[in-house]
């Protein structure tokens, strides 16, 4: 199982947000790079990087920052929040990222989200569905839409997309746990591989996602739980990262 710590950016700063409200802001470190080079250490391979600023439509806040942790880590950086054009997606790519996640874009814009499969290819380009009660929300989850998350999965297998990260944003920064049903009902029927995101909050949580490795769960996405110390990232990594 692949396991991705992550880390939020707010005005050049790693934060974590509570179900996506941005007055929920609780800053954990002034020095992203220092706090990134903690979980290479501990055995990291990926990262999960979310530029809030870019979420919620302010461009430009975080980009030396990630372009720093893009350059100077050995991490494989996938980055999310405010990538709604082909120029951006180019940018971040040239730039040292991995791959990154389209998330707004994949329901306003799904002709935009095939040109990038055809351009860069299903590994450096994912769709992150950010879901509600099964419906999918968009820009930094202020706007909840009346896309069902299932349906939103399928079409994106249609245009050539493989990975999806799919966040259950009831469960996102509370340390309550996964809530899997509806990413094991989407990874069964589309036979794409799912990236679990939100609520692991211990070790007895990431045990609970690899049991769905088999029918495509393929990794978890690691938050507040290791900000908060419910979770040693190191031992997990030792127990089921691959």
């Amino acid at each position: 199982m692949i396991i991705l710590p992550a880390i939020d950016l707010l005005g050049r700063k790693v934060v974590r947000l509570s179900q996506g409200e941005e007055s929920s802001a609780k800053v954990y470190s002034e020095n992203p790079l220092e706090f990134v080079q903690q979980f290479q250490n501990a055995g990291a391979k990926w990262l999960h990087v979310v530029n809030l600023d870019g979420a919620f439509g302010r461009s430009g806040i975080n980009e030396s920052v990630i372009s720093e942790i893009a350059k100077s880590t050995s991490l494989k950086v996938e980055l999310g929040g405010g990538i709604r054009s082909l120029d951006t997606i180019g940018y971040w790519l040239n730039r040292g990222v991995s791959r990154v996640v389209i998330g707004s874009a994949a329901v306003q814009k799904p002709e935009m989200v095939a040109k990038a499969i055809k351009n860069y290819g299903n590994e450096a380009v994912v769709v992150g569905i950010d879901m509600r009660d099964g419906k999918v929300a968009v820009h930094g989850w202020t706007d909840t839409t009346e896309t069902d998350a299932v349906d939103l999965a399928r079409k994106m297998k249609s245009i050539g997309v493989s990975h999806l990260i799919i966040t259950d944003i009831a469960t996102d920064g509370m340390l309550s746990g996964p809530k899997l049903d509806v990413m094991i009902k989407i990874a069964e029927e589309t036979e794409m591989k799912v990236i679990a995101s939100g609520g692991v909050g211990k070790l007895e949580d990431l045990a609970l996602i690899a049991e769905y490795t088999q029918v495509g769960i393929e990794g978890a996405i690691v938050g507040r739980a290791i900000y908060e110390k419910t979770l040693d990232i190191g031992e997990a990594f030792r127990k089921f990262s691959r």
